[in-house]
């Protein structure tokens, strides 16, 4: 069977059924579950199915993408909090701190609000207008404003941020892949993302549990581009031995 016939039929079964497991699709169509594997994340970047552990369930919200800043950065917020707990000790007296327009990137900023040592450069709208009083100091990239995002975007964003080296930068993704790395959802927001990677000395990724095994529209950065992983929680083994592998360090909760 062809790759496109078995992908119409899952999507159906997935449509109908709610729940898929990979076990029982590759036993169906005859394939590997890696074969499976793929066709799931397929379909969890077209926001039809959000892949689980063994499977994925029919996706019942808006893709990611389409969802603003301000539903996002009401969801999964403890693991946010977490996230930033875990950062904020790691960022050296002096840094220059790259940031990007992430809720998840929000949080940890708004827990060194009171960091008198540090120059953050940005293209978070959000960050100028709500962090107007912190401590530390904030540059602007400047650039297009995107309003769902909060976020200065184009050719003025990447710009302004050739000029400048950074200690240190923290960004977040939409989506982590073991076969293809770091996705992102928006172009133009992938852009100033990757400018800001490669200005970085040291670059961080804040991902929770649930960017695990999601593919979005646009891939940010292969895993050799990271350093450091913070997460929520302790991914499984086969993770830990792929971020190893790159050479990323992985630091969650003990």
């Amino acid at each position: 069977m062809a790759q496109k016939d078995r992908l119409d039929q899952i999507r159906q079964l997935v449509r109908t059924e709610k729940k898929v497991s990979v076990n029982d699709l590759s036993e169906q169509f005859g394939v590997t579950p890696e074969t499976i594997r793929r066709d799931l994340e397929k379909l969890e970047g077209e926001g039809l199915a959000v892949r689980t552990y063994g499977g994925a369930v029919f996706s019942q919200t808006e893709p990611i993408e389409k969802i603003d800043y301000d539903q996002r950065s009401m969801t999964n917020v403890d693991e946010k909090r977490a996230i930033a707990q875990l950062v904020v000790p790691m960022i050296p007296h002096g840094t220059r701190l790259g940031c990007d327009a992430s809720s998840t990137v929000m949080e940890t900023l708004n827990s060194l609000r009171e960091r008198e040592d540090l120059l953050v450069l940005t293209n978070s709208a959000r960050v100028i207008r709500e962090l107007d009083k912190t401590r530390f100091g904030v540059l602007s990239t400047g650039g297009r404003v995107n309003r769902q995002s909060y976020s200065m975007q184009g050719g003025v964003a990447k710009t302004m941020l050739q000029e400048y080296h950074l200690d240190l930068v923290l960004v977040s993704c939409r989506g982590l892949s073991r076969e293809g790395g770091v996705f992102d959802s928006h172009e133009l927001e992938t852009d100033v993302k990757r400018a800001l990677i490669e200005r970085g000395n040291r670059v961080i990724l804040l991902a929770d549990h649930t960017k695990f095994g999601r593919v979005a529209f646009v891939k940010l950065t292969d895993l050799d581009q990271v350093h450091m992983l913070v997460t929520d929680r302790k991914p499984d083994e086969e993770w830990l031995q792929l971020f190893a592998l790159h050479g990323v360090e992985v630091v969650y909760p003990q």
